[in-house]
């Protein structure tokens, strides 16, 4: 008995659509993204926000963002570049810089739609969850979370940064089961625990262990805590500072960096169809000047 290998033939190929190029790319989870953007028809086109929240090495992303047929369009956006602005100059990637963050672009998108004094939030974190509620004018402003496509794990960071953003007034879905501090077999935060993340205490912790055990690597790890004054015991106030300047402004710092006189140009200029005819002018004219020099040369000869 022989067996004939299927060849896939050319019609087959004509037929074969390749994903979407992001998703080619491995970064974009399209299945949970048209869960994200789709809205209700009934709504009449009314923009459907998503708190976007990502994370490089040395950053922290936060960014509301609403989907439209020309492609998103962003209404805010905080980093964690900007927080040494407001004090916090170290640790710009842990938990609670990104706490720091999402309660940046929380007043950020409040200020921006003139909600900023109807709804403060939570003033004072305590740890607890917390659900804005509605006031008798407008209601609170609504964005459903957006993680991309990181592993949403107990005490992840990104929950730090919807924790900033839900004390800082704005309205997302959401349950504390995910938060830093939850108790998977009584079901239940612990919001001492949530809290000691909030004000770097978890950092703390490891400072004084690494004090007492290595005190050579304790001088190297946190060099820069120790640069800029950071300590165990002064961490928590300088982040209680940091939400206390966040909430007293947090419009962002218009660039002071000048435009250009003149702008560098690394690609020929179009030019116009008199100046091209006048150039095949001047072109001809030195081709006809050439040809002369060259009959004279000959005569002289």
């Amino acid at each position: 008995m022989v067996f004939v290998k299927a060849q896939k033939s050319k019609a087959y190929y004509k037929r074969f659509q390749v994903k979407f190029k992001r998703r080619r790319e491995g970064k974009t989870d399209y299945r949970a993204r048209v869960r994200l953007i789709n809205q209700d028809k009934n709504k009449y086109n009314t923009p459907k926000y998503r708190f976007v929240v990502r994370f490089t090495n040395k950053d922290i992303v936060a960014q509301i963002i609403s989907s439209s047929i020309a492609g998103d369009l962003v209404l805010a956006s905080a980093f964690a570049h900007e927080l040494p602005r407001y004090g916090l100059k170290v640790g710009l990637t842990n938990y609670s810089a990104a706490y720091c963050t999402g309660l940046l672009l929380a007043r950020r998108v409040l200020k921006i739609l003139e909600l900023d004094e109807e709804y403060e939030g939570n003033v004072e974190a305590s740890g607890e969850d917390y659900y804005v509620e509605p006031s008798e004018g407008r209601r609170p402003f609504r964005a459903l979370l957006d993680v991309g496509l990181i592993r949403t794990t107990t005490g992840n960071r990104v929950f730090g940064a919807l924790k900033g953003a839900l004390d800082g007034g704005l309205d997302i879905p959401h349950g504390e089961k995910r938060f830093a501090g939850f108790n998977k077999e009584n079901k239940q935060l612990d919001a001492d625990v949530h809290r000691k993340y909030i004000f770097g205490g978890h950092v703390a912790t490891y400072m004084k262990n690494l004090m007492e055990d290595e005190p050579e690597k304790y001088q190297t790890h946190f060099s820069q805590y120790l640069k800029n004054g950071l300590n165990p015991d002064n961490i928590e106030e300088v982040l209680k500072n940091v939400h206390a300047a966040i909430r007293a402004d947090p419009s962002p710092l218009k660039s002071s960096k000048q435009q250009p006189k003149e702008h560098k140009r690394y690609n020929l200029k179009k030019l116009t169809y008199e100046e091209r005819k006048a150039k095949l002018i001047e072109r001809l004219n030195a081709l006809n000047a050439t040809d002369i020099g060259c009959e004279s040369d000959e005569e002289e000869d």
